[in-house]
């Protein structure tokens, strides 16, 4: 079963919890995207030689504004597995409740194994073959795995080459060029607010929690920082070659200062190092995949010891594991509510580079608290009125709303 398959499954059952009876003309609209672009991306390497790359822009679903979603550069990057990251976006973006649909974009291709020169030579190469379909008011791209702040700068500068100074054709620029201040932090920020939502309702104080982040690069960094600084107690943490344990709580200040120099949570001392594997499945309240997806699988879901899954990654919980996990009374919070910090802040920075206005970082995180705060209400009830899972609600809500939204504008 491919990612895309995985989640128009969850997209099904969540459809049973609905206002709106959805039928099979319905269902296919919702899980068919409006537009596949599969391009070429040749370009000449350093040493002379020329590559080609595969790239890929699925539009998803537009009925409640342009599309919205990041794009990646990693090898696993198929048009599989961004057709179904494109399709999550449009749940997340109804879910907050920002006028977005749905999008994402992606290049298979290694970034680490590209020079800076080759990395901007591709950027250029793929923007300039999509460019025809994206715009303020089309499509709006932004940093995902495997990019950042600069390549979406590379992209405005291409698409303006062709199209004038557009800032807003992009988000998660440099602040220099338009981006938002706070933009890099959002996700891992709305990742803490939704913890700190659960402890409310859980009655738990963050000084009192075991918490496990899987990964720890843009999203995962930001969630140990925010979280340590909020006095949670992180008792592991994993980067792509290893993981670190300690009972006592790590200091996180003084591990982004040691991974920082050496790139590696190898040599550090005071703490038990650990594999990936064995990470995932040591007992701790929380436990945040904040990396890549299906890292939960039917292989190891029976023997995660978590009370709680916050999933700060995409599609971290396959659909197998999902029901072991459930079995078990593990409660999951999905990425479409958890990690969706993101695109909100995105969607800040595209209100301020239309009115060529920026807020400043007291307004950015007080926005950003009010809205995934509201949309972890909105779930937390659907799920507990509905006796369903928080999956499901999540998905429920943001189909609810793209459904009526498509039956306002007359596509349905």
């Amino acid at each position: 079963m491919n990612p895309y398959e995985e989640i128009n499954i969850s997209l099904n059952e969540a459809s049973k919890y609905i206002n709106t009876k959805v039928n099979d003309g319905i269902f296919e609209m919702l899980t068919t995207p409006w537009r596949e672009i599969v391009i070429s991306c040749p370009i000449k390497m350093d040493n002379g030689e020329t590559k080609v790359f595969s790239g890929y822009r699925i539009q998803h679903n537009a009925v409640r504004g342009p599309y919205k979603g990041g794009v990646r550069f990693h090898p696993d990057a198929n048009q599989s597995e961004v057709k179904a990251l494109s399709s999550l976006m449009t749940w997340k973006n109804a879910l907050v409740d920002i006028p977005f649909g749905g999008a994402k974009g992606g290049i298979q291709v290694d970034p680490s194994r590209l020079s800076k020169n080759e990395l901007y030579n591709l950027t250029k190469r793929y923007t300039l073959s999509i460019d025809k379909f994206l715009g303020p008011n089309t499509d709006i791209p932004a940093p995902d795995l495997g990019t950042n702040s600069q390549t979406m700068a590379w992209m405005m500068d291409a698409y303006g080459s062709i199209h004038g100074y557009t800032p807003a054709i992009v988000t998660g620029k440099p602040v220099e060029l338009g981006g938002s201040i706070g933009r890099d932090s959002s996700t891992g920020r709305g990742a803490v607010f939704v913890m700190d939502e659960i402890c409310k309702k859980q009655k738990i104080y963050p000084k009192n929690t075991n918490i496990i982040i899987q990964g720890f690069g843009q999203v995962g960094n930001w969630i140990a920082q925010i979280a340590f600084e909020k006095g949670y107690k992180i008792t592991g943490i994993s980067n792509v070659n290893g993981a670190i344990l300690s009972n006592k709580g790590i200091d996180i200040p003084s591990l982004v200062k040691y991974f920082h120099a050496n790139k590696t949570f190898d040599g550090y001392k005071n703490v038990e190092h650990v594999s990936n594997d064995d990470l995932l499945i040591t007992k701790c309240d929380f436990l945040i995949p904040a990396a890549i997806e299906r890292v939960i699988t039917k292989k190891n879901a029976d023997k995660i010891k978590a009370k709680i899954i916050i999933e700060a990654a995409n599609h971290p919980v396959t659909p197998e594991a999902d029901k072991i996990l459930e079995s078990k009374q593990i409660a999951i919070y999905p990425d479409t509510l958890v990690n969706s910090g993101g695109v909100i802040v995105s969607y800040f920075e595209w209100i301020q580079n239309l009115y060529q206005h920026q807020w400043e970082i007291e307004r950015v995180n007080t926005e950003l608290q009010k809205i995934i705060t509201k949309a972890f209400a909105d779930v937390y009830d659907n799920a507990k009125n509905k006796n369903i899972s928080y999956r499901l609600s999540a998905l429920a809500l943001g189909l609810d709303r793209v459904i009526h939204t498509a039956d306002l504008r007359g596509y349905i």
